[in-house]
């Protein structure tokens, strides 16, 4: 993975486990082994925060952030006497939603693929 492609969190992605790459030099990986790579580096993203949104053997989509719950802010904006608004407002304007696709090659490589912000 590029150092580029790395999501933002504690630290940078490890490498995956060297006993995923056990092949002989030319030959691609079995559907098996670039599922486990992919497993691997869902994992990895799962511990800095992220959610999967959908998955198949080689392909998956993470989801990082989420939608402000308006009818609670709304609720709680009107129990306290438009005190809660400002909260509200702060939440609404920096809220956002990150998507990330990554896809495992026949040769084991992981692609990621940002989606718009």
């Amino acid at each position: 993975m590029a150092k580029s492609d790395e999501p933002k969190g504690w630290a940078p992605l490890p490498d995956p486990p060297p006993e995923l790459f056990n092949v002989p030099p030319g030959e691609q990986l079995d559907d098996a082994r670039r599922t486990a790579v992919l497993d691997w580096t869902v994992n990895q993203y799962v511990a800095l925060g992220w959610r999967v949104e959908s998955r198949s053997p080689t392909q998956a989509v993470l989801v990082r952030g989420g939608n402000v719950n308006h009818l609670l802010h709304a609720i709680l904006t009107i129990f306290t006497c438009l005190l809660w608004g400002v909260v509200w407002i702060v939440l609404a304007l920096g809220n956002r939603t990150e998507r990330v696709a990554l896809t495992v090659d026949p040769t084991g490589r992981v692609q990621t693929v940002h989606g718009p912000r």
